[in-house]
């Protein structure tokens, strides 16, 4: 038999504003100038050991080493990333953190005024946030519906 519990009215979550929207915005930044940047040492410390790195390319990839390894050969010098502008939501994960979607452009890294969401490498993200006595820490990432720039023209 299966009992089924009433929804409790909850208050509508604004995911474009306020204080956790903020906050994830602030950890989105952090994390992509440091990816943009090739600093490998603060994306160490933002990502948790236990990362599960979910990408609809390359499948699966589990730990903080290999997600560092794969940004150093792969995009360290040959890619820039972009928040696509408006994109950005935030919604409370409770006892946990947080959860961010959004939309990522990605351009060469010699050319990062190039990047255009119009025109550009383009991919949907969700990625978790969790919220620990050290800080906030990325612990999951979905990257996913990649659009190249070639097969947008």
């Amino acid at each position: 038999m299966l009992l089924m519990t009433p929804a409790l009215a909850q208050p509508a979550v604004d995911a474009h504003s306020g204080a956790l929207f903020d906050t994830v915005a602030a950890q989105d930044k952090k994390l992509f100038d440091a990816y943009n940047a090739c600093e490998l040492k603060t994306l160490g410390e933002m990502v948790s050991e236990d990362l599960e790195f979910y990408h609809d390319q390359t499948g699966l990839a589990r730990g903080r080493a290999p997600f560092l390894a794969a940004i150093q050969n792969n995009i360290c010098g040959k890619v820039h990333r972009m928040l696509a502008p408006g994109s950005l939501e935030a919604y409370p994960l409770k006892t946990y953190g947080a959860v961010e979607i959004g939309e990522h452009v990605f351009c060469p890294a010699a050319h990062p005024e190039q990047c255009d969401p119009k025109t550009s490498g383009i991919a949907k993200f969700t990625m978790l946030w969790q919220q620990t006595d050290a800080g906030w820490k990325l612990t999951r990432v979905i990257s996913y519906a990649h659009v190249s720039d070639t097969a947008r023209k």
